[in-house]
C-alpha cells in the first residue's frame, strides 16, 4: 500500500487521535505502576465496554448521533460505578485489590459475550471492543474526544496532589471510557503502560518526557507499518509501542549514564 493523498487522508484522524489518547494516558500510566495497580486499565475499559455493549444491542441506531450519546452515557456510567468499586477497594480490600480487579475483568469480558451471544454482528462487536477500530475515527469525534482529554489533563497537572483516592479512579474511569471506543481495550492498556514501563529506570524528572517520546514514536512508526504491510492499526500499534518501550528501557539508562560520565569528566 502507497502513500497518496487519499491514504494520508486516512491516517491523518488515527495519528491525531493516537496522540491525544497518549498525551492523556501517559501520565495515568505512571500513577497506575506507582500505586501497584497494573491490570486496572484493562478491568475498567472491559467495563465501560460492557456497558456500550449492553445498550448498543437496545438502540435502533446505535451509530447515530443519539445513538453515539447514549451509548457513551451506558459507558461512562459503568466506568464510574467500577471508578467508584476500585476506590473503595483501595481503601478498604488493599491486599486484595489487585485479584478483584482481575475477577472484574473477567467477569466484564464473560458477560459481554453472553450478551453479544444471539446477536448477528456480536463477533464483530467484540473484534472492535478489543482492537478498536482506529482507522475509522472522525474528525468530529476526535474533537468530541478533545474537549473531555483537555479538561483532564488540566486537572491531572493542575491539581493532582489534591485529587485524593476517589478523584483519580474518575478520571482514570472518564479516559479509559472515552479512548477505548475508539482505540480498543489492548491500546487503551499499551497506551497506559508500555511507554511508562519503557521509561521507569529513569530519575522521576526524566520519567515523564522519556514515556511521553517513546508513546510518540510508538505511533509513528506503528502507523507507517501499518499503512506499508496493510496489517491491522490496533494490534500493529500495541506490538511498535511495546518494542519502542523495551528499547526504551535498554538504551535510555545507558544513554543517560553516559551524559552523566561526560559531565563529570
Amino acid at each position: 500500500m502507497n502513500f497518496d493523498a487519499t491514504m494520508w487522508s486516512i491516517i491523518a484522524p488515527a495519528l491525531v487521535v493516537s496522540l491525544l489518547v497518549a498525551m492523556t494516558h501517559v501520565p495515568l500510566g505512571q500513577e497506575v505502576l506507582k500505586r501497584g495497580i497494573i491490570f486496572i486499565d484493562l478491568a475498567t475499559a472491559q467495563i465501560a465496554g460492557l456497558g456500550a455493549v449492553a445498550m448498543t444491542i437496545y438502540l435502533p441506531d446505535p451509530h447515530s448521533m443519539s445513538g453515539f450519546i447514549w451509548v457513551n452515557f451506558a459507558a461512562f456510567s459503568a466506568a464510574l460505578l467500577s471508578g467508584l468499586f476500585f476506590s473503595w477497594a483501595e481503601r478498604n480490600l488493599k491486599n486484595r485489590q489487585e485479584a478483584l480487579i482481575g475477577c472484574s475483568f473477567v467477569l466484564a469480558a464473560s458477560l459481554a459475550i453472553l450478551i453479544l451471544a444471539n446477536q448477528p454482528m456480536g463477533g464483530d462487536e467484540i473484534k472492535d471492543l478489543l482492537a478498536g477500530q482506529i482507522l475509522w475515527v472522525t474528525w468530529s469525534k476526535i474533537a468530541m474526544v478533545a474537549l473531555i482529554y483537555i479538561p483532564l489533563l488540566l486537572i491531572w497537572f493542575g491539581m493532582r496532589e489534591k485529587l485524593g483516592h476517589a478523584g483519580f479512579y474518575m478520571i482514570f474511569a472518564i479516559a479509559v471510557t472515552t479512548s477505548v471506543q475508539i482505540v480498543g481495550v489492548y491500546l487503551v492498556f499499551a497506551f497506559l503502560i508500555f511507554p511508562t514501563l519503557g521509561a521507569s529506570s529513569l530519575s522521576k524528572s526524566k520519567r515523564l518526557v522519556a514515556a511521553y517520546s517513546l508513546a510518540f514514536m510508538g505511533i509513528f512508526l506503528g502507523l507507517i507499518l501499518s499503512v506499508i504491510t496493510d496489517w491491522p492499526t490496533g494490534p500493529t500499534l500495541v506490538w511498535t509501542l511495546a518494542l519502542i518501550a523495551l528499547t526504551g528501557a535498554i538504551c535510555l539508562p545507558k544513554i543517560v549514564e553516559r551524559k552523566n560520565a561526560v559531565k563529570v569528566n
